[in-house]
C-alpha cells in the first residue's frame, strides 16, 4: 500500500487534509478494494484520491462547493489517474438527491456549518456496521458532531492528533493545527 505524500498533490490556495491525518483517517475507515465511499467537503481531493487509489474496484464520490477547490480536485484526479472518483459540485445538503446508493464509508472533512444535518442525512446512506470518520479543527464543531452521533446511537470514539515537522537547517519543529478525528460506527 502506498500513501501519497503532501508535496505530490497540487494544492493551490485550498485547504488540504495533511498526510499524517489523511493516513489515520483512511486507516480508521478500514477500506477494502471494492468499497463505495463518500467524501463530503473534499477540498483539494487528497482524501478522495487516496481512497480511490486504495479501492481500485470501488468508487469514491467527492462533494465540494468551492470553485477553486473543484478545479484543484480535477487536476489532482487527472494527475493520479483516479478514474473511479466522481466529483459532485455543490453544497452537501443541496446535492443530496444526486448522491445515489449506500456507502461502506463516509469521510466528512468540511461541513459549511451544517454538521448536524449532514450527519443525520448522509448517515442514512451508510451501511450498518460501517464507519463515518470526521475531522475537526474547532471544538464547537467537534461537540456538535459527537452530540449528534451519540443521539443517533452510533458507537463514537475521538482521537486528537498533533503533528510537528522539522523545518530549515536547524531542524526547528513547526507544529500543525491539532486535529480531532471522530470515528463513528453505525450500529442501528
Amino acid at each position: 500500500m502506498r500513501f501519497i505524500k503532501d508535496e505530490e498533490f497540487i494544492r493551490g490556495n485550498c485547504p488540504m487534509t495533511k498526510e499524517e491525518i489523511r493516513i489515520l483517517t483512511i486507516a480508521n475507515l478500514e477500506l477494502e478494494e471494492d468499497f463505495n465511499l463518500l467524501d463530503i467537503g473534499a477540498g483539494t481531493g487528497s482524501v478522495s484520491i487516496q481512497m480511490a487509489k486504495l479501492c481500485p474496484k470501488g468508487k469514491v464520490t467527492a462533494i465540494e462547493m468551492d470553485e477553486e477547490a473543484l478545479e484543484v480536485i480535477k487536476v489532482n484526479k487527472e494527475k493520479f489517474q483516479a478514474h473511479n472518483l466522481e466529483v459532485i459540485q455543490g453544497e452537501a445538503l443541496e446535492v443530496l438527491p444526486q448522491v445515489q446508493g449506500e456507502f461502506h464509508g463516509i469521510f466528512v472533512g468540511g461541513s459549511g456549518g451544517n454538521i448536524e444535518t449532514i450527519i443525520k442525512e448522509y448517515g442514512k446512506k451508510l451501511i450498518k456496521g460501517r464507519k463515518m470518520v470526521l475531522n475537526f479543527i474547532t471544538i464547537d464543531n467537534l461537540y456538535k458532531a459527537m452530540d449528534t452521533l451519540k443521539e443517533l446511537k452510533y458507537k463514537v470514539q475521538c482521537i486528537q492528533v498533533g503533528v510537528s515537522k522539522t523545518v530549515g537547517n536547524s531542524y526547528m519543529m513547526k507544529a500543525q493545527n491539532p486535529i480531532f478525528i471522530v470515528i463513528a460506527t453505525k450500529v442501528g
